[in-house]
């Protein structure tokens, strides 16, 4: 039998890099997503804003815009979220570059 001289590399994790630097790669986008409710009715969710903003603020002043109703969700993992009936995604997206919240270059739109 003939022994080789191979080494397996142990197992690799592509994000080590990105967690040496103190952040993973989404946490610099803020993601604006939609969510199929029953039938026609459906949610948008924005997440990845920065912790010191006012949610609550920016939520009263999407609900006086868009004319819809929406809340604030705590999440462990993801921090605050922000929903809001209805297919809003284009909507909040251009009131969030407008508003000077985040670059138009830091938004992921999501869905269909």
């Amino acid at each position: 039998m003939v022994e080789l001289d191979i080494q397996i590399p142990a197992t690799f994790d592509p994000f080590a890099e990105a967690e040496e630097f103190g952040r993973t790669g989404t946490k610099d986008y803020v993601h604006i997503r939609i969510q199929q409710r029953n039938g026609r009715k459906s949610l948008t969710t924005v997440e990845g804003l920065k912790q010191e903003l006012s949610s609550d603020k920016i939520l009263k002043s999407l609900k006086k815009e868009f004319c819809c109703n929406g809340n604030v969700v705590h999440d462990k993992e993801l921090g605050k979220i922000i929903q809001l009936q209805g297919d809003q995604r284009k909507k909040v997206a251009h009131f969030l570059v407008n508003a000077g919240i985040v670059k138009k270059e830091q938004i992921k739109i999501h869905g269909f």
